[in-house]
């Protein structure tokens, strides 16, 4: 599977944007997708996840503002982001896992069969 994130740019604080996590090579129906950001010195970080049959998590610092959602007919994943903030500037990357246990796994890194190459967000203030 190869991942393609887009969607990313620059925004106002409180301003809106969608991302697509756009996958080829293999059905993405059966794999959970993921959502990580990554801002400059900082570590990757889960955003939210959703499975294959459409259950989602979210961290806490997005709950309310995000929204992931998929669309198997056009093998992509989207993340609608809302009321951004500042601090939600980063480079935002899409994962796809077929194996997990746990909502814990999905919020881990490692684990993940395939990650998309990035997609940089920007909200100014």
């Amino acid at each position: 599977v190869q991942l393609q994130a887009s969607g990313g740019g620059l925004v106002q604080a409180g301003g809106s944007l969608r991302l697509s996590c756009a996958a080829s090579g293999r059905p993405l129906s059966s794999y959970a997708v993921s959502w990580f950001r990554q801002a400059p010195g900082k570590e990757r970080e889960f955003v939210c996840a959703i499975t294959g049959s459409s259950l989602t998590y979210y961290a806490d610092s997005v709950k309310g503002r995000f929204a992931v959602s998929r669309d198997n007919a056009k093998n992509t994943v989207y993340l609608q982001m809302n009321s951004l903030e500042a601090e939600d500037t980063a480079v935002y990357y899409c994962a796809a896992r077929n194996t997990w246990l746990a909502i814990s796994d999905l919020m881990m890194r490692r684990g993940y069969n395939y990650w998309g190459q990035g997609t940089q967000v920007t909200v100014s203030s």
